[in-house]
């Protein structure tokens, strides 16, 4: 049987590609994007318990009532955004889940949607998979930020749709508070949707104030906002994440969720809303906890030929390599698990085109002797 495949460009992701990898070669891996640390304790007995009361049936499709009242409330807190929990917040599983099933609500075929390279990798086949397609424009190296004359001019009859994605993944760029002006402004009149991946929003470092969009009246009108409890509460593999939109965008997004994965983990969903509402202190502590590990592990890595960029928020460095091997980042990358026992993530994966700089993603979201082990093979380099 012939089998004409609708995503022609997609392969095997480079996240597991890399952490395959690294436990092949017995590498360091500062790769893909999880911590090497468990969720808090509190969390963790929550869930426990919510599993031993019977919670193992499934949850209401667009999430626990409580969890959604406590979002809601925080929404509230952070943004002074007041949103309804019963029809502007919906419980995913997980980010990824959030962001295609946005995708699919909104984009049909023939549409273009502008993204920013380098872009996390499921926006594009997302994009793809409802017969549109995807407008690349590149951010600006190396403070990866936005050139909105550029998007100005990438906007059509067709676009239906602008993704962004603060703090921004790998470079961990922040918009501020005119860039959100700027957005506001090339959207005004047009029936276009804004998609913000807010997953890295309460890691944002040195005092600065995380620009949700949910902050901007005119763009939370027309905006689906993604967010992550597994990047917040180190739990990954939870796989829970939330969108809020209005209660029109909310519809549509539901109709999209509720065939895809109808609910989400349930146990999980009791202990976020008791955590919310006992501990709201973790996420606001999570700035300086990241911090910590961001100022310690740039210390490490200053005996080393790499150049470390700025990090603004997100748990990523990106280190310039180009003093040590002049080659493509993919093959760097293959080159760095082999030979010097570290894996990190090559950035050419995530744009339409390669950008030509020599360029490599190591997570810190890792405890102290993980960091100390990679930084150590690091500086042999």
């Amino acid at each position: 049987m012939r089998i004409d495949t609708k995503l022609p460009k997609v392969g095997t992701t480079i996240f597991s590609v890399m952490s395959q990898l690294a436990m092949e070669h017995k590498a360091v891996n500062l790769g893909q994007g999880f911590p090497d640390y468990e969720p808090p304790r509190a969390l963790r007995d929550a869930v426990t318990r919510a599993m031993g009361e019977g919670c193992n049936q499934y949850a209401p499709g667009i999430g626990l009532a409580s969890l959604r009242e406590q979002i809601a409330l925080k929404t509230e807190r952070l943004y002074g955004r007041r949103v309804d929990p019963v029809s502007e917040v919906t419980v995913t599983s997980g980010a990824t889940e959030a962001l295609f099933s946005a995708i699919a609500a909104v984009v049909r075929a023939g549409d273009e949607v502008i993204v920013f390279d380098p872009a996390y990798d499921s926006y594009e086949p997302a994009i793809e998979l409802q017969g549109a397609r995807a407008v690349h424009i590149p951010l600006t190296v190396p403070a990866f930020s936005i050139d909105w004359q550029r998007v100005r001019d990438a906007v059509t009859a067709k676009t239906r749709m602008i993704l962004v994605n603060s703090p921004h993944n790998p470079s961990g760029a922040t918009l501020s508070a005119a860039d959100l002006d700027e957005l506001a402004a090339i959207v005004r009149d047009t029936d276009i949707v804004v998609l913000s991946d807010e997953v890295y929003e309460h890691i944002v470092y040195d005092g600065a104030t995380h620009q949700s969009v949910l902050r901007h009246a005119e763009l939370a009108e027309r905006s689906i906002v993604v967010s992550s409890f597994g990047k917040t509460y180190h739990c990954t593999g939870w796989k829970v994440g939330y969108a809020v939109a209005t209660k029109a965008l909310s519809a549509e997004f539901r109709k999209v969720h509720q065939y895809l994965t109808f609910c989400t983990f349930h146990p999980a969903q009791v202990a976020f809303a008791e955590f919310l509402a006992s501990d709201p202190q973790h996420y606001l502590e999570l700035p300086a906890f990241y911090q910590a590990k961001r100022d310690r592990f740039r210390e490490l890595l200053k005996p080393s030929r790499l150049k470390l960029l700025d990090v603004p928020g997100g748990y990523f460095q990106l280190v310039d390599y180009s003093a040590i091997r002049d080659e493509d980042d993919v093959v760097f990358g293959e080159w760095l698990v082999k030979q010097g026992g570290v894996a990190g993530i090559p950035l050419s994966p995530f744009c339409d085109k390669p950008p030509g700089t020599r360029l490599l993603r190591l997570c810190f979201a890792k405890n102290d002797a993980t960091l100390e082990a990679g930084a150590e093979r690091l500086c042999k380099l």
